[in-house]
């Protein structure tokens, strides 16, 4: 389940507008064209807020449910109430009592939940002929959790929320300043003091009667707002909205808290340390909450200050003008009660942060002083459209912005009022708020590399001193059908997946165009066939490093006026140097097409590389290579790729270089890595929005035509390692909250024939949340957050792997589970006929979710061009999921996956996890590793087995 962090966005950054194709330019640039998007709304008898939005473009439909309940409704002592609720919301119901993904995943449901400070939201994408099922599970554990809510499940998920503790806070760099900042800010008692995700103290003392209590307080209908987004037939779901939720009564009424700003008596400055790399400062102000009249022009202020992108002031000032900070950042965040305007900064390694917070300063007194340009307010309302209409092409996002602006003002239709504030802001009043509420007092929060500061302590509070929980009475619910049996599902809807129209330009260039035109967006994905395994030796990182530097200026337009002609059409445009291929890929609303095509020709074809943002990006990516080795996730990723291929092979190198190489590269290299790779006949370029084949064809061979064909470099992939006996490796991670525990293989190719058979082992296996390894460690130990495995197919043979941070004290117990779930697949318990056809029919049935959006399409489509697979592969994907059969399951589980083969590696604190590891009965050989995976010294190593 996801989590609620004290900075979300504001209500102004969820603003749509929502265009029809073809829709004249706007008369005043000021004006947006506010969206209508066709909402029903009703309230049922019982309160229960209904809002329906139909749209059919694809068979698929959301279900989100809201309870006006979050972490401020919770008391001291009860602190983390809410997301451990939103866990055991999962964890069935009376009519269905047992986990709640397995009837929805089955049908390729994307599901999960969330908690804030305000709300608890669940929510369901699934196809449109479940949604009845969807309806009867959600309605299910509104009205008969208790009756299944027991001992035995509260204390698996007491575990599981604390293992999510661990890995979001605990165990990542500056996890726990977070909390740390909502103390400075907050006064005790005030409803966001405390952390969403709760205390450990508070988490182990949960007695189900203090969860029982609170359900029967905040989860009836009378506070809840559902809306059902997509495919449906509105009459039928108005009578299942009735059918399943009408006869639940009414629950107590939620007295809704008044706005609480928290006024600081003085500025505070407040440093702790962490296991982190580079110093970070955070500078804090209480603002406005929700709704405020201010609150648009307050995100302005924060786009300018520290958000437009390369063109803020804080990012001129600090990283491009002086090299100074490895990242700069403003932002605007509010809640319903309170909001706060934030500036982070994190200074690149042995800078001090007096430095960067002087110069911040001195950006910020500017604004006070002079305002924004009228150009820079312009470019941040305009970013902000183009980006949110582009978001809300999903159905589940739209149903949860619907419902977003339902719950905080009322009306779901209320973005329309937003977005013309947004649109009104000026100069003067972004210059007004500067000196408003960014001049008194403030908190200041520093986090210097040093040891982490204590953890909490997860000993029980003493209940004697609380008061007692008060149990609320409800009337008994008069089903007139009988709830127990779950509603088959509906006819299945056709879905065929988007025809792909291909053209070659005279030059070479392969052009594949998906044409879809209920929006006005358009996406390119240039796809460039090759990457990271084409890097000379000693210069690794140079294919990344090529990607970045063609948005960092051209013959026409250095790397800041690049930024602002994007900005100022609200176009994004990326370029990105993977494993196996590159890419530069654009979004825009079609309006500016025009220009965007300009921009982006511009980038592909006049790349100047210049010295100085050679040298700046250089310095930038130093910084970074440095910061991910704090991370534990990230050094098992770097490590384990080492261990199973070697640094001889690409596929064993770090993905972005290390410091010796990053230092190496000259202009010289990136001119040549660029000449081998970026040619027309040697890249394709995938279409995705409302054009044409033939006149997208037409404006490429006009912006392209000086794009000259070449000669390509081509990828010789060394053979990988043989097979070894299973190794277990350890690195060492300090004082770690967790360990990350990484156990695979070398496994194949994209083009082995087993491809299908694979992915439906996998998703059995690890590949989804119902699957053994997952249900094992998470759902029955409590062990972890989150578990999974992955074939990673490549042009050569990618890895085979399973991942699951996992508490320290169970390490050794979780190691030997997931050895189990390995060994078992292959010998006693190969995958059975339900868990065959659970794992085929997730597959066939979420297949359409991979085309909702241009973004989705796109992003499918880059399959086709890099493993060069016909045009009609996804006609017949569904096909060869649903040949897949249980011999062949069976097969190659037996023939691919080979445990006593494998690698194991732990990424802990040795103090605590050596001796427990070397107890293991298949550690029979373990060696030591740095953070970087080389090999300790001998007398580092302790004593081997």
């Amino acid at each position: 389940m996801l989590r609620g962090t004290m900075f979300r966005p504001s209500l102004a950054a969820l603003a749509v507008a929502t265009l029809v194709a073809g829709a004249s330019a706007r008369a005043d640039e000021r004006q947006p064209q506010i969206p209508d998007l066709k909402v029903e709304t009703y309230t049922l008898p019982n309160g229960l807020e209904v809002i329906l939005h139909q749209d059919h473009k694809t068979p698929i439909v959301a279900v989100n449910l809201w309870y006006k309940v979050g972490s401020k409704n919770e008391k001291t002592g009860r602190t983390g109430f809410a997301h451990l609720f939103e866990h055991l919301m999962f964890q069935g119901s009376k009519n269905h009592d047992t986990e709640y993904f397995g009837p929805l995943e089955q049908v390729g449901a994307q599901i999960n939940g969330s908690t804030t400070e305000d709300r608890t939201n669940y929510f369901e994408t699934v196809p449109s002929n479940a949604l009845e099922r969807a309806l009867w599970l959600e309605s299910d554990r509104m009205g008969y959790l208790l009756p299944a809510l027991t001992q035995e499940k509260l204390d698996n998920q007491r575990d599981v929320v604390k293992n999510e503790r661990r890995q979001s806070v605990d165990n990542v760099p500056y996890g726990q300043s977070e909390e740390k900042l909502l103390e400075l800010l907050y006064p005790p008692g005030h409803p966001y003091h405390h952390s969403v995700i709760g205390s450990m103290a508070d988490l182990s003392a949960a007695s189900l009667q203090d969860v029982s209590a609170f359900f029967r307080t905040y989860y009836s209908p009378n506070n809840a707002s559902l809306c059902i987004a997509g495919d449906f037939d509105p009459a039928e779901t108005k009578r299942l909205v009735a059918k399943y939720f009408g006869s639940f009564p009414r629950g107590p009424e939620v007295a809704k808290l008044p706005p609480q700003v928290p006024t600081l008596p003085e500025s505070k400055h407040f440093t702790m340390t962490d296991a982190v790399s580079l110093p970070r400062a955070q500078l804090v102000w209480p603002t406005v909450p929700n709704g405020h009249p201010d609150e648009q022009a307050l995100d302005i202020l924060a786009a300018v200050l520290g958000g437009l992108p390369k063109e803020n002031r804080l990012y001129r000032a600090l990283m491009y003008d002086r090299q100074l900070a490895a990242r700069v950042q403003a932002s605007h965040p509010t809640n319903q009660l309170a909001g706060v305007f934030e500036i982070e900064l994190s200074a690149r390694p042995g800078q001090k942060l007096d430095e960067l917070i002087r110069l911040a300063d001195a950006e910020l007194e500017r604004l006070r002083t002079d305002g924004p340009t009228d150009t820079e307010v312009l470019k941040a309302q305009n970013e902000r459209e183009s980006q949110l209409v582009i978001g809300l092409e999903s159905e589940t996002t739209k149903a949860d912005f619907l419902n977003q602006y339902n719950v905080v003002f009322g009306d779901p239709m209320a973005y329309k009022r937003e977005m013309v504030r947004l649109f009104a802001v000026t100069a003067a009043d972004v210059k007004r708020v500067a000196n408003q509420y960014l001049k008194g007092h403030r908190i200041r929060l520093d986090v210097l590399p040093g040891p982490p500061a204590q953890r909490a302590p997860e000993s029980e509070v003493d209940r004697s001193k609380q008061t007692p929980v008060e149990m609320p009475k409800l009337a008994a619910v008069k089903d007139e059908f009988d709830r127990s049996v779950m509603p088959k599902l509906g006819p299945t809807p056709r879905f065929t997946p988007p025809k792909v129209e291909r053209r070659t330009l005279s030059n070479g260039l392969e052009l594949l165009v998906v044409e879809r035109h209920d929006l006005p967006i358009l996406t390119l994905n240039m796809v460039v066939r090759g990457g990271e395994t084409l890097e000379p030796k000693g210069r690794e990182g140079v294919a990344s490093l090529t990607a970045s530097l063609l948005t960092e200026g051209t013959t026409t337009r250095d790397s800041l006026a690049l930024a602002g002609a994007l900005a100022e059409i609200g176009t994004s445009l990326h370029a990105n140097g993977g494993l196996e291929s590159s890419s530069v890929t654009l979004t825009t609303l079609t309006k500016h097409t025009e220009k965007a095509l300009d921009l982006f020709s511009d980038v592909v074809l006049n790349p100047t590389f210049p010295e100085r943002e050679i040298k700046r990006l250089k310095v930038q990516r130093l910084a970074r290579l440095q910061a991910r080795l704090d991370q534990p996730q990230e050094i098992a990723k770097l490590v384990f790729r080492r261990i199973l291929y070697g640094l001889g092979h690409p596929y064993g190198r770090p993905d972005l270089g290390t410091p010796k190489s990053v230092q190496a590269i000259t202009r010289d290299d990136v001119v040549a890595f660029h000449k081998r790779l970026y040619l027309p006949n040697n890249a394709a370029l995938i279409a995705v929005g409302d054009t044409t084949p033939s006149a997208l064809a037409a404006a490429l061979e006009k912006s392209l035509k000086t794009w000259k064909p070449g000669e390509a470099a081509k990828e010789v992939l060394p053979e990988v390692p043989a097979s070894r006996p299973l190794t277990v490796y350890l690195v060492d991670k300090p004082a770690a909250a967790q360990s990350m525990l990484y156990v695979g293989a070398v496994g194949l190719p994209r083009s082995t024939p087993d491809y299908f058979p694979l992915e439906v082992l996998n998703a059995a296996l690890g590949g989804q949340f119902s699957s053994r390894i997952n249900l094992n460690l998470r759902e029955d130990k409590g062990y972890t957050y989150g578990a999974h495995s992955a074939f990673v197919f490549r042009q050569g043979p990618g890895p085979f792997v399973t991942v699951a941070p996992v508490q320290t004290d169970v390490t050794k117990a979780a190691l030997v589970e997931l050895m189990k779930e390995l060994n078992d697949v292959v010998g006693p318990r190969p995958i059975a006929a339900k868990e065959l056809e659970f794992a085929k029919e997730r597959l066939i049935k979420g297949f359409p979710s991979e085309f909702e959006t241009t973004g989705h399409v796109a992003d499918t489509l880059d399959d086709l061009v890099v493993f060069r697979l016909p045009d009609d592969y996804y006609e017949s994907y569904e096909a060869k999921v649903e040949a897949v059969s249980l011999a062949d399951a069976e097969r190659v589980a037996k023939k691919y996956l080979k445990p006593a083969e494998m690698a194991v590696l732990v990424v802990g604190d040795r103090a605590k996890i050596e001796k427990p590891i070397k107890e293991l009965p298949f550690a029979k050989v373990v060696q030591f590793l740095d953070i970087e995976g080389k090999p300790l010294p001998v007398e580092a190593n302790g004593n081997s087995k």
